[in-house]
């Protein structure tokens, strides 16, 4: 089987527009799509300053503040969308330049690298023995999440990014997908029990990773927006192309595509080898599993090894790493 093809389009290229403000840069871009005012035939890309009424998962706000980058890509598609997609594109933003850089130095003095949650989140997860670290109080609020965390013996997830993807249909057909993306870069939202919305995590940004690296990061300046722009830009296309190759490949019984993303996602899955306790709701009725994280499996869900031994197959639920 042929590599994948690597090629860098310019922002232009993908009839890139940039506001000051949007409400969401995803809904700003169906909207357009929707009434024509787009082209839903070609690639678009819909870049914010800030979001006054921005979305995360299952119908979370997304706080977004300035100095952040808030991207939406729409790509035309032409099969459905499986939940392979959320991790193909977390493990093409995890390979973008400033994140390689970054986790370099993170494994260069012991720390933990960012990698990929699943099913929508880039982050990390500290170590039992960092738990009080410098890392951990550099993320707003520390000693409050401490606190409580210690009393669930819990570990906090380390939120760098956020991935939002949503179809676009058109006359009841579905013509693409928005991919969003929320990357903290010099500010990271001060998350509490509400905003949260009793999620084990905390913001942090590209700019509280770099204070806890230096020296190691003195030299090194962060990227400006437009080149994170470009650099998200190109991954989420290298996402697309992957999930393409996927599909076309599927019914012919290869696995040559999904085997290389299954190692490379193995290599940056953040829960790898974690002991978890997953709840999930049935008929308003909540269903609690523990065991310890073990991959995905080939249609993107995660993979639970219970304490019994058994494997759950999970298509959904809340993560909380537990020690």
């Amino acid at each position: 089987m042929p590599p994948l093809t690597n090629f860098s389009p310019a922002l232009s290229e993908l009839n890139h527009r940039h506001v000051a403000s949007s409400a969401s840069t995803n809904s700003e871009l169906i909207a357009a799509l929707q009434d024509g005012s787009l082209d839903a035939a070609t690639v678009h890309v819909l870049t914010a300053e800030t979001q006054s009424a921005g979305r995360g998962q299952h119908g979370r706000s997304w706080q977004s503040p300035r100095g952040n980058v808030y991207l939406s890509l729409y790509h035309p598609v032409h099969m459905p969308i499986s939940g392979l997609l959320s991790l193909i594109i977390g493990l093409e933003l995890a390979k973008m330049p400033v994140i390689q850089t970054v986790n370099q130095q993170l494994q260069a003095q012991g720390l933990t690298p960012i990698g990929v949650k699943w099913a929508n989140d880039l982050g990390f997860y500290q170590s039992q023995a960092s738990h009080h670290s410098e890392l951990a109080h550099s993320a707003p609020d520390g000693s409050a999440l401490d606190s409580a965390i210690s009393l669930q013996r819990t570990l906090p997830f380390q939120k760098l990014a956020g991935i939002l993807i949503e179809p676009v249909t058109k006359s009841g057909k579905l013509v693409g997908v928005v991919l969003g993306i929320g990357l903290n870069v010099k500010a990271a939202p001060t998350l509490t029990a509400q905003t949260s919305e009793g999620m084990s995590y905390q913001a942090i940004s590209l700019q509280d990773i770099y204070a806890v690296l230096q020296p190691a990061t003195q030299a090194t300046r962060l990227p400006d927006l437009q080149t994170l722009y470009q650099q998200m830009s190109k991954a989420l296309m290298a996402a697309m192309t992957r999930f393409e190759h996927l599909a076309i490949e599927k019914p012919t019984g290869h696995t040559y595509y999904l085997d290389g993303f299954l190692q490379q996602f193995a290599a940056m899955d953040a829960l790898a080898g974690l002991r978890l306790r997953v709840t999930q709701d049935y008929n308003n009725e909540k269903k609690v599993m523990t065991g310890v994280a073990c991959g995905v499996d080939i249609h993107g869900c995660l993979q639970l090894q219970q304490d019994n031994g058994k494997i759950s197959t999970l298509f959904t639920g809340r993560i909380d790493v537990i020690y």
